[in-house]
């Protein structure tokens, strides 16, 4: 993992606390998600609501912080989550042929390698 040099001064350790605080500093864990959160709920919540045969985006699930969505889904551990349903904002699918098999048994339709967003997207209020 690359870990950044820092100068040594007031400068330096300001701009390596600001590292740390933001979990970049040696020996930090990248994914520190915790899914026993009301946000995490929320958001589970949400993938759960999703009807078979249709998909949302991780923007649908988590307004305004995607990539939280994201990281949600890959701490969480339950198996009844339907995580395949989930799908970038222009159709095209994070975890590729495995998620696509999934989808087409549910009736998804695709357009070349991407979900048709256009008739797959769960309409939003």
């Amino acid at each position: 993992m690359w870990v950044p040099r820092f100068r040594t001064g007031k400068r330096g350790i300001r701009r390596r606390r600001r590292y740390q605080g933001a979990g970049l500093g040696a020996g930090a864990v990248l994914c520190s998600v915790r899914v026993d959160t009301d946000r995490a709920r929320r958001i589970l919540a949400e993938v759960r609501a999703t009807p078979e045969g249709f998909v949302r985006t991780y923007g649908d699930v988590s307004p305004g912080a995607p990539r939280v969505a994201g990281a949600v889904l890959h701490a969480c551990g339950d198996a009844d989550v339907p995580w395949h349903r989930i799908v970038r904002a222009d159709g095209s699918l994070a975890k590729g042929s495995r998620q696509r098999r999934l989808l087409e048994a549910e009736g998804v339709p695709f357009r070349g390698e991407r979900v048709d967003m256009r008739v797959a997207r769960v309409p939003t209020l």
